[in-house]
């Protein structure tokens, strides 16, 4: 199937996301995201994404990031894919990035029939509007590139900080009564193996009210440094099962 074929889809469904969230994207998308809007028609002929979204020739994209590859219950992955879930890969800024760029060069004997898409700038793009279907307000925390972004002011010294894993498990009840420890993702994106920079940094911005999940900003903000890193080490030293 043509990957024009395949974004034309998209684009529709990209509106109804709009209509679902009220405010939406569509005066809010920045510029990048825009591009990336346009880009995603290379798509839409095999994924969906938006309010609605069912699985087509391709899973639906919605909660991409921070999902776990061949996750989704009912739609017939590639047994390459599946090996890569049961491997615990998840689906961050970096793997999506590869894969868009030629998905057999990541994930040999995939069944996506795409050649890739060469110019990375284009794969920044798609990766940004592909985020907005990953970062909405139920996700818990935000997942990556979000996560991932250097563009901080955080005190150096905060990032240093080494937290005590076994500290950070007694203080995870409150985590762990929405994300789960096997890094399972049904809803709320998995935090289990995350880098534990990219946790400390999140957290803190939930804290500074950088970010506007209102839950999470009030966890957060309950929390001393060494309780973030505390935690940051906790999650960071569980394997997905």
């Amino acid at each position: 199937m043509s990957i024009s074929r395949c974004f034309l889809l998209v684009v529709a469904c990209a509106w109804g996301v709009v209509g679902m969230s009220g405010v939406g994207f569509a005066k809010d998308l920045s510029a990048l995201e825009m591009t990336g809007k346009t880009v995603f028609k290379k798509c839409m002929a095999c994924h969906a994404i938006g309010a609605g979204a069912k699985n087509r020739v391709g899973p639906h994209l919605n909660g991409l990031f921070g999902r776990r590859a061949a996750s989704i219950e009912g739609f017939k992955y590639s047994k390459a894919i599946i090996r890569q879930g049961q491997d615990g890969m998840v689906w961050k800024a970096a793997n999506l990035d590869a894969y868009i760029e030629n998905p057999k060069n990541l994930v040999t004997g995939t069944r996506m029939n795409f050649a890739g898409i060469k110019d990375k700038e284009k794969r920044t793009a798609l990766l940004a509007y592909l985020r907005i279907f990953s970062d909405n307000p139920a996700d818990i925390p935000e997942a990556a590139p979000t996560a991932s972004d250097r563009n901080h002011d955080l005190d150096p010294a905060i990032l240093v900080l080494k937290g005590d894993p076994d500290y950070g498990e007694y203080l995870s009840s409150e985590c762990t009564t929405c994300h789960q420890t096997s890094g399972a993702d049904e809803g709320v994106p998995s935090i289990v193996a995350w880098p534990e920079e990219d946790f400390v940094i999140a957290m803190h911005a939930y804290k500074r009210k950088l970010r506007v999940h209102p839950v999470m900003q009030m966890v957060a903000g309950r929390l001393s440094n060494d309780e973030i890193a505390a935690l940051a080490a906790y999650f960071g030293d569980l394997t997905p099962e």
